[in-house]
């Protein structure tokens, strides 16, 4: 129905954008949030509407590979609208189409929701059909390794982060588990920075 939308981010929280358009502020659910800015310049967003009998939502994306392969995973049995988002939020779509090619299951049950049974349907229903996603997928710049020491001042940033991860479905216990390493890595410095390297360190962690 909708292809994308072109306005202004106004907002930004953990779950979701706030995009205007002509004085209608249209609530985008997204994987990372933090990885837009709030700018009075006009942002053309790749969007796809999900139905259901209780609500509709509207899901944005940075670009249309992103969205493809969110459209892909959510008629996965076993995968919804959210656990789509956290899967893209790793911020390396390729490393999930990789894994579902090579049928890599301890990779796919790294993500919230993603147990051995759904990884399995992942595969069956997905491999051999992503392939044109594989090379289109535009990968965010990570950094690779973390600091030897070093204290980062932004404490608001983080919080934000980790707000947006509790959201996206991690549990308590595994954000203790990276948070102190995200803490004292003084080369992190907006909440999208600590968002993509949260989900590296989570996505090593099992």
């Amino acid at each position: 129905m909708y292809d994308y939308l072109k306005g202004q981010v106004t907002r930004i929280t953990p779950e979701y954008i706030v995009l205007e358009q002509q004085g209608i502020g249209w609530q985008l659910y997204t994987p990372n949030p933090f990885a837009f800015r709030a700018s009075n310049n006009e942002q053309q967003i790749f969007v796809y509407m999900h139905v259901r009998e209780d609500a509709q939502q509207l899901f944005g994306f940075m670009n249309l590979e992103q969205r493809e392969l969110f459209r892909k995973l959510i008629q996965v049995s076993g995968i919804g609208p959210k656990g789509a988002l956290a899967i893209l939020a790793s911020g390396n779509p390729s490393q999930v189409i990789t894994a579902i090619e090579m049928e890599d299951e301890t990779f796919l049950v790294k993500f919230p929701g993603v147990g051995k049974k759904t990884a399995r349907q992942m595969i069956l229903d997905l491999k051999g059909k992503l392939g044109t996603l594989l090379d289109a997928v535009l990968l965010p710049s990570t950094e690779e390794e973390l600091p030897l020491f070093g204290v980062n001042p932004n404490k608001h940033e983080l919080e934000e982060a980790m707000l947006a991860l509790t959201a996206l479905g991690y549990s308590e216990r595994e954000l203790v588990k990276i948070k102190g390493q995200l803490d004292e890595d003084d080369t992190l410095t907006t909440t999208d920075a600590y968002m993509k390297h949260a989900l590296k360190l989570l996505l090593k962690m099992k």
